[in-house]
Parts: C-alpha cells; sequence; structure tokens
C-alpha cells in the first residue's frame, strides 16, 4: 500500500553568508528529500531579527510540502539539513546559517519535548505569517485541511521589519 500524502509548512530563515543562495539551496535539498513529494515556496523576504537584535538582517520564507514522512521524520530531515549548512545551535535567536522550523502539518496538534504543532510562535512573528499568507493563497494549499490555520489568520498582521527581497 502507498504512503498518504500529507501536507507541511516550513519556515525558512539565514542571516549569516549568501542568505538568498542558502534558502535556495536548502528548498532544492527538501524538495530531493525522501519522502518530499513536492515543494513551493513563497517569495524571500528580508527581516528584521526578533530577541537578540544587534546582528544582520535575516531572510526569510515559507514553504509548503507534501510529504509521505510523519511529522517526526519530516523534522528530522529539516535537522538534517540544517546541520549539511554549518547550523549550530548556540545564542537562542542568535545568528544562523540556516534556520527550518515545521511550523504546521495539516490540522495536527502535538507537544512533546522534541515538536510542538503548531509552532508555538508562529501566530507572534511577521517574518513567518507575511511569507506564509502568500504561500496559503497557493492552489495547494486551499484545501480543508488547512481551514483552522487561515482561521487563526484572519485578523490583520502587522508587516512592520518584514519587505519583499529584491536580490
Amino acid at each position: 500500500m502507498d504512503a498518504v500524502s500529507r501536507q507541511a509548512l516550513i519556515g525558512l530563515g539565514a542571516n549569516l553568508g549568501d542568505r538568498a543562495k542558502t534558502l535556495r539551496t536548502a528548498m532544492g535539498r527538501l524538495r530531493d528529500a525522501p519522502g518530499i513529494v513536492n515543494l513551493v515556496s513563497s517569495a524571500l523576504y528580508e527581516t528584521a531579527p526578533v530577541g537578540l537584535t544587534d546582528q544582520p538582517l535575516f531572510l526569510n520564507a515559507v514553504a509548503g510540502v507534501e510529504t509521505t514522512l510523519t511529522p517526526e521524520a519530516l523534522l528530522s530531515e529539516l535537522l538534517k539539513v540544517e546541520s549539511e549548512f554549518g547550523r549550530t545551535r548556540g545564542e537562542r535567536w542568535g545568528p544562523r546559517t540556516l534556520d527550518l522550523d515545521l511550523l504546521a502539518f495539516e490540522s495536527e496538534e502535538r507537544s512533546t519535548d522534541d515538536l510542538q504543532l503548531p509552532h508555538p510562535r508562529m501566530f507572534e512573528r511577521a517574518f513567518v505569517l507575511v511569507p506564509l499568507l502568500e504561500l496559503l493563497r497557493e492552489q495547494p494549499f486551499r484545501n480543508p485541511a488547512w481551514s483552522s490555520l487561515r482561521a487563526k489568520l484572519a485578523a490583520p498582521i502587522s508587516t512592520a521589519g518584514v519587505r519583499l527581497f529584491s536580490g
């Protein structure tokens, strides 16, 4: 029996090195990963850092994937890709070569030491919400699996500190 394909949303960010190249290459790496059937992405957005503000600007995007992986297996794949790009876990909210966050996995809710779905801070962050709203207008993400997420995103959001990247 074939595995069922489901949809997930992934936040991407980088503020060290060639940020645009890193994000585009990481998306290509994810597109080719076992268990990922399709990947679509928002545009890239340049964003102000959150938390630790004395660091370079970030580039952020949100990617949507169709996958046959479980949420835990997809998270494992994201961590593997981060590692391939030299990600080290140091200072919270500090600079990073690549950050990949599993934001949502259809309507699933989880809260374990390793995985929280939906991502607990995604609704507080314009650098996630702006590209997420863009992505949810794409045809593959108009399905009913995202209705509860759409309802949470119905209120106007602040776009302060977020601008479309033109590089």
